[in-house]
């Protein structure tokens, strides 16, 4: 097929079959850290933070030389500890040095798969079959950035992930303009990675969105074009014919039944280290310092200027957000210590079977899973990006969809973490941070359905939770106010007198 990458797919398949690439667990020698507050920082109760005072007062110097360092914290002795408003403050400063990227490659096949939907819970599928149908209509053949984020109370489709994200950083560029009385251009401009599946579809969105009632009156206020991105295409593969012990890898033909049909996937969201590589160039050359990298479909990754304060004073490569995981969590990555005393991020399936993490939840270890989203030291990202492509691995996993059995090889980002060695891991609300729909009946418990199957179910207290959580970011990020039980976006001069 077209949209595949014929000569990367084989490149793969010979390296698994030279024994280059292996398809291995790592099930053994790792352990369930926990929070340390120091390398693991739980965000969910920190009211301030401590920072060797050497270390502060060089990267203040060098990043905000135009503010006072006098204006924050406390000194006692060699340490610095300044409060959560004064750090909000210094990341608020720090946006003209930011820029937001958004992994935007994805389409909507695994989120609208019947099957996986189905197996979710079939009482609740069963229950809201019909708005199942209605949505995954309406998502079928499109990138999921560009599918409804949620549904309003009364089943209609809400605004789509892209609107979203560039909404909350039209807020985001207007609270710092607000603060600082200048009219930078924070945060921009934004960059994804899409792929060669969707990117001409996004592209086209992208300039509708310009005249979107959720963006239009932000841009005109703030003075920016949102709609403009850094764009990296990435390639897709060939699926694969499931693996078996001792067998070689061979591509898989017989998509959806039908013979001689090839099945394009991309290879993960870690290829995005080399496709957008010159991206990642660029932007450190005009400027920017510290870069954000989330998956389009997670609503609760949006730019937190705490942890970017925390990640710019301490001089660290990295910041990434962990929550304590919940039965919905089942596709993604855990951190995991492994036998060396590092700290790494490991896929459930390709990397550690769901069986080793349910044995350590049931010994009642606290498990914090990978809410995909990470914040570079774009200075370290840059002068590191070969070494970071050349050892980030290659994962398999079987799969069962309606496409049929196969398996997939992925490159998933948050193993850089194997690759990094001074980062710091912020454990997060999950229901502030990590409201991710992987699969579209994750998305609407999200929203709120109403259901009787969830009244005797475990996933009650989830699915409320998740609601309260998507309450939560649709007003405080997304600038979202609730009007006869429908969301819809605040005005500008509303949004302005509240930073005002």
């Amino acid at each position: 097929m077209k949209q595949i990458d014929k000569t990367l797919t084989f490149t793969i398949l010979e390296k698994y079959n030279s024994g280059i690439l292996k398809a291995v667990h790592q099930d053994t020698d790792i352990e369930i850290p926990e929070i340390d507050n120091s390398t693991i920082i739980d965000r969910r109760v920190m009211e301030t933070f401590s920072f060797h005072k050497e270390t502060f007062t060089r990267n203040f110097e060098l990043l905000l030389p135009e503010y006072s360092i006098h204006a924050f914290g406390k000194h006692s002795g060699d340490s610095l500890r300044l409060t959560k408003k004064e750090l909000e403050t210094i990341g608020v400063l720090l946006y003209p040095q930011t820029v937001f990227g958004i992994l935007n490659g994805g389409s909507a096949t695994s989120y609208i798969d019947r099957k996986k939907n189905k197996s979710f819970n079939p009482e609740l599928f069963a229950e809201n079959e019909a708005l199942f149908n209605k949505l995954s209509g309406l998502s079928q053949g499109k990138a999921k950035g560009i599918t409804p984020a949620f549904v309003q109370f009364n089943g209609e489709p809400g605004p789509s992930f892209m609107e979203l994200k560039l909404r909350a950083l039209l807020i985001q560029a207007l609270r710092y303009q607000i603060l600082t009385g200048k009219k930078d251009k924070a945060l921009f401009p934004f960059f994804q990675m899409t792929s060669t599946y969707n990117n001409n579809q996004i592209q086209r969105e992208l300039v509708k969105y310009k005249e979107s009632p959720l963006l239009n009156d932000l841009i005109k206020e703030t003075g920016i074009d949102i709609t403009r991105a850094k764009t990296g295409v990435q390639p897709l593969i060939a699926a694969f014919k499931p693996l078996e012990d001792n067998k070689p890898l061979e591509i898989f033909t017989t998509a959806w039944g039908k013979e001689n049909t090839l099945l394009p996937l991309p290879g993960g969201h870690g290829q995005n280290f080399s496709v957008l590589k010159d991206i990642y160039k660029e932007l450190f050359s005009s400027g920017k310092r510290f870069a954000y990298l989330g998956n389009i479909d997670n609503l609760g990754s949006t730019v937190d200027p705490v942890s970017l304060a925390i990640l710019a004073m301490t001089g660290r490569q990295a910041a990434f957000d962990f929550s304590y995981k919940t039965p919905v969590d089942v596709k993604g990555g855990i951190l995991i210590r492994e036998k060396s005393g590092k700290l790494n991020c490991v896929d459930i399936g390709p990397a550690i079977s769901p069986e080793k993490v349910q044995q350590n939840e049931n010994s009642g270890k606290a498990v914090l899973f990978n809410c995909a989203t990470g914040l570079f030291n774009l200075e370290y990202l840059v002068e590191h990006i070969d070494m970071i492509i050349d050892q980030l691995p290659v994962r398999f996993s079987n799969q069962d969809k309606d496409a049929g059995q196969y398996s997939q090889a992925e490159q998933v980002t948050w193993e850089v973490m194997g690759i990094l060695d001074d980062f710091i891991v912020f454990a997060v609300d999950k229901y502030r941070r990590f409201l991710a729909a992987k699969i579209l009946m994750e998305g609407l418990l999200t929203s709120g359905i109403k259901s009787e199957a969830l009244q005797a179910s475990a996933l009650k207290m989830t699915a409320e939770n998740l609601n309260r959580g998507l309450t939560s970011v649709l007003e405080l990020d997304y600038g979202f106010s609730k009007e006869s039980g429908f969301w819809v976006p605040k005005p500008v001069e509303q949004l302005i007198r509240e930073y005002t």
